[in-house]
């Protein structure tokens, strides 16, 4: 972008966002229709229609889960060097559609999961860096900005369980792979007829493999080692957290009484819980953190990312009860694991948008891209862990799996916690807008 360029925020009433978060918003929505529809079958559909082992397929799952955050590293350096960022998420939206139209084919299951990948990688880092451009340095509108697009992420998640599971289950696999295809053409169609209200790609990027780079400043540096320890950090957090989708599907599908006023709730509808409660409780979050802004008690972006931490290790303490009682023979409520869902997905609240946000602030124009995939990148690691973790599901009691999985969360948390202050003194406070807890 034009430095001298009015950012598209700076064009419209202070507190009202530009009409470009909305289209990439939408467009996000249909993208993650896709990608939650097609993850809410794909363990069950290893296991019961390709008959693979539990380990194995917890291992695949986590290690197509994880490279589809590995590639928008690479995404995200082509993206800022040769391609901008609009025509990588044409390009990224098209693979994807093929690719989910391609497993609907049981023989083209790997290149499929290949194609997706790469897909992926054009597709996810640019669609966030557009967000980040919509505002100028400073704006305070950024953070709300992400969390309203953390919302599309989660409606999106929210509907594909319904549509893509319901079919899936009932129709035949094939049929909810169909219908992730189409989702990610809708938001593909979206994404190209709304162009005329996103930012203009970043010239600085676009032209840096022309002309020698600029060197990194002393205080650029700084910033890029703390977010590198930040991506440590991730790394575990979603090692945990997207058991979700891996051994907590499992556990649903087994060990859960699924029966509500005489009817059973399909297993893979449980995957559009954690979407809801994110789409019904970011408003409760915001307007908390609003509160604490007036009061001058709102916790920084590194402490409210630890707390994040150790709102997913706690959740799952509340699941030990109910394995004791699947333990015993019984059949675990499906209470206990929607407050473990409530619980952890205010985790991830505190998580996640913050990180997405905080990498727009921190990152050198011309490197936003690449740190964006950097920062997916630690997602990429954190999922694979999340596959290694879920080959433990059958080798030991839930219990002791469950608590497993509360150390490492925890532990995450509390080491961010106590790096809380050198990792401000490398950020500067000048993109710290909260402060201290």
């Amino acid at each position: 972008m034009d430095q001298t360029a009015k950012a598209p925020a700076d064009l419209v009433a202070p507190n009202k966002h530009p009409a470009g978060l909305y289209v990439l918003f939408f467009t996000e929505m249909w993208e993650r229709f896709s990608y939650y529809g097609m993850r809410a079958i794909l363990v069950y559909y290893m296991m019961k229609q390709l008959m693979f082992a539990q380990d194995k397929a917890s291992h695949v799952y986590g290690l197509y889960t994880g490279c589809v955050y590995l590639t928008p590293f690479f995404g995200g350096m082509i993206a800022d060097r040769w391609l901008g960022q609009r025509k990588a998420v044409v390009v990224g939206g098209v693979l994807m559609a093929i690719g989910e139209f391609m497993l609907m084919s049981q023989g083209l299951f790997v290149p499929a999961l290949i194609m997706l990948i790469i897909g992926n990688g054009f597709f996810k880092p640019n669609i966030s860096t557009q967000v980040g451009n919509l505002y100028a340095a400073g704006d305070h509108r950024r953070d709300r900005a992400f969390s309203i697009f953390y919302v599309g992420i989660n409606v999106g998640a929210f509907f594909s369980p319904f549509i893509c599971g319901t079919l899936g289950e009932k129709l035949g696999w094939k049929w909810g792979f169909c219908a992730a295809g189409i989702g990610m053409l809708a938001g593909l169609c979206l994404y190209l007829w709304g162009q005329k209200y996103l930012a203009p790609d970043n010239v600085m990027k676009r032209t840096a493999a022309a002309k020698p780079a600029e060197p990194l400043t002393p205080d650029e540096w700084k910033k890029i080692g703390a977010l590198v320890v930040l991506c440590l950090l991730n790394i575990v957090f979603w090692g945990t957290y997207e058991q979700q989708g891996n051994t907590l599907a499992l556990w649903v599908d087994s060990n859960t009484n699924r029966m509500i006023f005489g009817w059973e709730m399909p297993a893979t509808w449980y995957q559009a819980f954690n979407p809801a409660m994110i789409f019904l409780f970011t408003p409760v979050v915001l307007a908390f953190w609003a509160w604490q802004d007036k009061r001058k008690s709102e916790p920084s972006s590194i402490a409210k990312m630890a707390l994040g931490c150790m709102l997913l290790g706690l959740s799952f303490l509340l699941l030990i009860p109910s394995a004791r009682t699947v333990a015993a023979g019984g059949k675990a409520s499906l209470l206990p694991l929607t407050v473990c869902t409530l619980v952890f997905t205010i985790g991830e609240l505190y998580l996640s948008p913050v990180g997405l946000s905080l990498v727009t602030k921190l990152a050198p124009p011309r490197m936003v891209s690449m740190l964006m995939g950097m920062w997916f990148l630690s997602s990429f690691f954190g999922n694979y862990l999340c596959g290694t973790i879920g080959t433990f599901w059958e080798k030991m009691s839930h219990e002791s799996f469950f608590i497993m999985l509360t150390a490492l969360a925890c532990g995450a948390g509390t080491c961010m916690f106590i790096l809380i202050k050198p990792l401000k003194k490398a950020i500067g406070h000048g993109h710290e807008e909260a402060v201290d807890v």
